[in-house]
């Protein structure tokens, strides 16, 4: 069957303001685009836009969806101002669950609190005796009272691990905070295994979806293959959802311990639904958990520069396992020094030809790197929103003279460099046009300065990133991210044009239609 789109603006973003009048697709594919007068003799089945604005179909470049589902339906402690208002959360939320259940929450940031206090250990326990385990907001610390420390035989005596931090007080006391490698002393004893958990799973996963096809969203890249016991609970989640109940796009990248284990099973992947991605790198942490790896010590603590989890030598056996597997890394670097790490690597062990190797995040990068990255097939996985969300408190962690290479996103688009934009949801909101919105103004709404005016993007450059971008970060913008004969037809519809109006109307606007491979899988038009 042939289905013609037709009746609004449709931006085919092969250049700035290109439009086109219709598009007709069959079988999951663009086949024409061209006059509505011409086309709609060919048509079987007509879709009137009534003035809505189509693009090429939205894709997060890099999240977490199954962590992004538990977000809906975990405590959430976003919202908190101060210790003390996270803890009367925690305390309500205990009061709602039965004793044997584990009370997890999602989003805590210290320094959005006006005391800039972390509860401690002791007043998690008086809150509850079975356990408590919340994780901050970046992902790389967690918070648990002693129950939940205790069942994996954690004590005052253990050891941090490499790559990982257990904190203490000054009495050698366990505060209860654990930094990168050391969460998963912590995570480990969560229970993961069972038809129940695969069947929680699935529920959280299906909830992410329908909350992102409502936002626009037509596909994600998503890292969610080693936090869920064994690789096939998640694997099976995603299996089951989009088979049979989600169209919907996703290329799951592979962290590297359970890369190889993958492979050997030679899973049953769904065509361009359910994509076999990059292996998943992580060479250090966050800025907002100070375990970031930087060249120079923070300016708020001259004794720390972070952590670096690994070692060259072993990055290099984990990127010489992706290369013997003709396989891409996908690679977490937040500090320069994590940066300078991994192009040490990959530019002695270049991935194939044809393929790209990605960065994500890549927040502190100076001119040396970004020359050095420019000589490499590399895409940078930007999430703009960490702008808005990491100033002022940014400043005072880095210092005013690394702010210039920090979110040097201008600076990496004219030195020809692929960008792709992600989320990495739920640490950010998953909403797209909230990080549209953060990339051409690098500011939250209500703030009245940008930060780092000069690398602002324009609106086609951020949008672009959404869609080429998220193509081109798997090597197939021969085939995605643009309105064009022969690519697939995936489009994300919206109630007005981004391209026009104050950049503050972007935010109002909302996704009335959105299609993957041809299929409407969300719908507000009115028929």
């Amino acid at each position: 069957m042939k289905k013609l789109w037709y009746g609004g603006t449709i931006y085919s973003m092969i250049s700035e303001n290109e439009t086109i009048e219709a598009v007709l697709v069959e079988a999951g594919k663009i086949i024409e685009t061209g006059n509505y007068a011409d086309l709609a003799p060919l048509a079987d089945e007509k879709i009137n836009l009534q003035g809505a604005t189509m693009y090429p179909g939205f894709v997060d470049s890099h999240l977490h969806m199954i962590k992004q589902g538990e977000k809906l339906v975990r405590l959430d402690l976003s919202a908190a101002t101060s210790k003390s208002e996270m803890l009367d959360m925690i305390k309500q939320a205990a009061e709602e669950l039965p004793p044997d259940e584990w009370l997890f929450g999602e989003g805590w940031n210290e320094h959005n609190f006006s005391d800039q206090a972390i509860p401690s250990v002791k007043e998690l326990d008086a809150i509850r005796e079975s356990p408590i385990v919340l994780m901050r907001v970046c992902h790389h610390a967690i918070l648990a009272n002693s129950s939940a420390i205790a069942a994996n035989g954690v004590t005052n005596q253990t050891t941090s691990p490499s790559g990982g931090k257990i904190e203490r007080n000054e009495q050698g006391e366990l505060t209860g905070v654990f930094y990168e490698q050391a969460m998963s002393l912590i995570t480990d004893t969560i229970p993961k295994s069972g038809e129940a958990y695969v069947m929680y799973l699935k529920k959280v996963l299906n909830l992410a979806i329908n909350q992102m096809t409502s936002l626009g969203l037509t596909g994600g890249h998503t890292e969610d293959m080693a936090y869920f016991g064994d690789f096939m609970n998640p694997f099976r989640a995603f299996k089951d959802i989009i088979s049979n109940q989600h169209h919907f796009k996703v290329n799951l990248l592979r962290h590297h311990d359970v890369f190889e284990a993958m492979i050997e099973a030679d899973l049953p992947y769904e065509d361009s639904f359910i994509e076999a991605g990059a292996m998943k790198i992580f060479l250090d942490g966050s800025i907002g958990a100070a375990t970031a790896a930087l060249t120079k010590p923070y300016a708020d603590d001259s004794t720390n520069k972070g952590l670096l989890i690994y070692s060259d030598e072993e990055v290099i056996e984990l990127v010489k396992l992706a290369r013997k597997h003709k396989a891409p890394v996908a690679i977490h670097v937040i500090g320069d020094a994590a940066a300078e790490q991994a192009l040490r690597v990959l530019e002695a062990y270049p991935v194939a030809a044809g393929q790209r190797d990605r960065l994500i995040h890549g927040s502190i990068l100076n001119k040396n790197l970004i020359k050095r990255i420019k000589q490499l097939p590399l895409v940078i996985d930007i999430q703009p929103a960490f702008v808005p969300s990491d100033f002022p408190w940014i400043i005072d962690a880095l210092g005013p003279e690394r702010l210039n290479d920090t979110y040097p996103w201008k600076n990496l688009l004219e030195a020809g460099i692929y960008l792709a934009a992600g989320t990495d949801a739920p640490i950010e909101d998953i909403d797209p046009l909230k990080t549209i919105y953060a990339a051409i103004e690098r500011k939250d709404p209500s703030e009245s300065f940008s930060h780092q005016p000069e690398q602002k993007l324009s609106r086609f450059e951020a949008i672009q990133m959404y869609t080429l971008g998220s193509a081109q970060a798997i090597s197939k913008e021969d085939v995605r991210g643009l309105i064009k004969p022969g690519y697939e037809a995936d489009f994300s519809i919206f109630d007005r044009d981004l391209f026009t109006g104050r950049s503050e109307e972007l935010l109002q606007a909302k996704a009335v239609q959105t299609v993957v491979a041809g299929e409407i899988v969300y719908n507000q038009l009115k028929k």
